[in-house]
């Protein structure tokens, strides 16, 4: 199907992106210009490689893992299975915490089941008057477990952090704690009967160019000469694999209701370990852009050309200005999160993650939704700001910034009451 620049696009949201900033220096190599935003036609989601027709959910199944394949060798990398011997140390358990709101559990994981291998840890919280098991929310943080809340009692992570309030030299301190908690309304989450677990990405990998000796992939023997390996951002969804191995231990979690989502260059890899692991009840992916919910066949906002190259596998960058090579886009990577729920967020001001690029993908896996009989995205045209769409395929775009806010939240939990009714007292 042949996709034109003003296909879907609502009049209100069309008056609100008038106002996009402009670029600042570091994004002049960006597109933010709709008319130079080439006329491309998408791949097809329903037609297998070898051009058989998928007709059913069995032939789905097929096609999924031909999607997940080309997904792996184009754009994110192929990343290892979990080592056997990983294994959990509960570093604290059902400590009351936030006057009494939450029960606190901090874990460790341990890749490779030693103290002196690769580990990453897990701060979850989980309300403390609820019946049954939790649902939970699960996303990457930018700055360390600290920063999410000022809760004096989560431990202030050991890995280097990118610069921000409170970080000197590439170590949190104190003054780093809750640095984020506009990001994290965790007693908003807990109060609508929801547990939030989060963990560090720098962790697993740093983020920053270079870092991969610095980063678990060492552990893994990865090849840096093959184009196929894991980048920084298969990493981190790996790592949100992992927080839900642990989850599905904990008998207050519902396993069968855990949520992941993430914001920005974290949306990018929400989306990817949703996509790829398909235990995870629902996927929710904040101004994720290129590399996650927008199009790149749009070639708007940031584009392959200026991608960081970390993030993704040594192939992907061969595609710079050719993107109509690639042989898929976004809204295959949101197809294959179906039949289960996902929600896509974008903001009015964010040209850089391309809004419109992610209603037309959202849009763009509506066929496959409707084949399995789940629904689809409803919504014919982009919504105007602050009315969500929470249809199977969800999407609000939010007037404002490139940020993850409270009105996203409140978004983003009426989504999850809507398809994962929680239980409540």
């Amino acid at each position: 199907m042949k996709i034109t620049a003003g296909r879907f696009i609502g009049s209100a949201v069309a008056a609100a992106a008038m106002v996009w900033a402009a670029p600042s220096p570091a994004q002049l190599d960006g597109n933010s210009d709709e008319a130079r935003v080439p006329a491309y036609t998408l791949p097809d989601l329903l037609v297998m490689t070898g051009g058989r027709h998928v007709r059913d959910a069995q032939d789905w199944r097929k096609r999924r893992a031909e999607l997940i394949e080309l997904f792996e060798a184009n754009i994110y990398g192929v990343a290892p299975q979990a080592l056997r011997r990983q294994r959990y140390v509960v570093d604290e358990q059902d400590q009351a915490a936030l006057g009494g709101l939450a029960v606190r559990r901090q874990v460790t994981i341990l890749l490779d089941g030693r103290r002196e291998g690769p580990q990453m840890r897990v701060l979850l919280y989980l309300p403390a008057h609820t019946r049954g098991r939790v649902p939970v929310f699960v996303g990457p943080n930018f700055h360390g477990n600290q920063a999410v809340h000022p809760d004096p009692a989560i431990h202030i992570t050991p890995s280097w952090v990118v610069p921000a309030t409170g970080i000197r030299k590439g170590s949190a301190t104190l003054h780093s704690r809750g640095i984020d908690a506009s990001e994290w309304p965790v007693e908003a989450i807990l109060k609508a009967g929801y547990g939030v677990a989060t963990y560090f990405t720098g962790d697993l990998y740093p983020d920053r160019e270079g870092a991969v000796a610095e980063s678990i992939h060492p552990w893994f023997r990865t090849s840096p000469s093959d184009p196929q390996r894991w980048g920084a951002i298969a990493t981190w969804a790996w790592g949100l694999s992992r927080v839900y191995d642990y989850l599905a231990t904990d008998r207050a979690v519902d396993r069968d209701r855990v949520i992941v989502f993430g914001h920005s260059r974290y949306g990018k890899a929400a989306l990817w370990a949703g996509a790829h692991d398909e235990r995870f009840a629902m996927v929710i992916a904040n101004g994720s852009g290129e590399g996650g919910a927008a199009l790149y066949r749009r070639a708007f906002g940031e584009t392959i050309r200026v991608m960081n190259n970390y993030w993704f596998a040594p192939q992907f960058k061969t595609y710079a200005e050719r993107e109509n090579e690639l042989p898929v886009d976004a809204h295959a990577l949101i197809a294959l999160v179906a039949p289960r729920p996902v929600y896509i967020a974008s903001a009015t001001e964010d040209w850089w993650a391309d809004p419109k690029g992610e209603f037309l993908a959202a849009k763009g896996a509506d066929p496959v939704y409707r084949l399995l009989g789940a629904g689809g995205l409803d919504a014919q045209t982009m919504p105007p700001p602050g009315q969500p769409a929470l249809s199977r395929i969800g999407y609000h775009v939010r007037a404002g910034p490139h940020a993850l806010t409270a009105s996203d939240w409140s978004h983003f939990i009426a989504f999850a009451d809507r398809w994962l009714k929680p239980s409540r007292r």
